[in-house]
């Protein structure tokens, strides 16, 4: 056939768990993102929010998007976006940040003293991302609190946003930081995907490829049904659909090496 390996090729690339232009289903959950942005950083009031929800919800990317498209807004601030998989420790996380702020490097109590200095100081607002903020889970917490308390600190121009697999951080970790008084963090919680939801990101990653369907119909809404039974992870979804075509291409490819083409073709 001509063109097929360049067909599986195009549907192996739409089908990676790249940020998209549009998330599916996650329109609210993105609504709230770029109110909360554009009341904290782009009002210059200090504030932090927690995003919850399991893996492959969307987090990331609603975020990531969100960046992406209020570039010029956030302009005027600081973004500073760290995955807190890349620490070697909890503590890492300090360090990280004051390099991020251009501090010079110190250990314990004088580097978190210079970085709260530099928080509280006159300047431009400083938005904080934090993903896979779970990492940070430590003996007595005193990482997580002492982040979720910088917003809080006497003017401070710190807005941070947590994303974090665990639903119960809050209550389990941040019980200390009180969910009901004022400057606590708000919370958003990202729920699994739905089978339609599933079914329909799949449609609209794979409508991106040109010609015939490669998967067909039937075998998009099985995967959906049972990933959503499972987990309501779209990565997960994504992954199964790509390891499909790598299979079928495989196929393909053994057959057109094992039989000769009839002349012409």
């Amino acid at each position: 056939l001509p063109g097929t390996g360049t067909c599986y090729q195009q549907a192996k690339r739409v089908l990676h768990a790249a940020v998209p232009d549009r998330l599916h289903a996650r329109e609210r959950e993105m609504g709230v993102i770029r109110q909360f942005l554009r009341e904290y950083v782009c009002g210059r009031r200090p504030g932090s929010l927690y995003v919850s929800g399991a893996p492959g919800t969307g987090k990331t990317a609603c975020l990531s998007r969100i960046l992406l498209d209020c570039k010029d807004e956030l302009a005027g601030s600081k973004t500073i976006v760290l995955n807190c998989m890349s620490l070697s420790s909890p503590q890492g996380a300090f360090p990280a940040v004051a390099q991020q702020l251009g501090l010079p490097a110190a250990d314990g109590r004088e580097g978190m003293r210079r970085l709260e200095e530099r928080l509280t100081a006159k300047g431009p607002m400083v938005l904080l991302v934090l993903d896979e903020l779970d990492q940070l889970e430590s003996k007595g917490q005193d990482v997580l609190y002492t982040l979720f308390e910088w917003p809080r600190l006497p003017g401070s121009r710190l807005v941070l946003v947590g994303l974090a697999n665990a639903l119960d951080l809050t209550d389990r970790s941040l019980a200390r930081l009180g969910a009901r008084t004022a400057g606590s963090p708000r919370l958003l919680h990202f729920p699994p995907y739905t089978r339609e939801q599933l079914t329909a990101i799949l449609q609209e990653r794979l409508g991106q490829v040109a010609g015939d369907p490669i998967l067909d119909d039937a075998a998009l809404q099985f995967c959906a049904r049972k990933v959503s039974a499972v987990s309501g992870d779209a990565r997960k979804a994504l992954d199964v659909c790509r390891r499909a075509v790598e299979v079928v291409e495989l196929e393909v490819r053994s057959q057109t090496l094992l039989k000769p083409l009839p002349s012409g073709e």
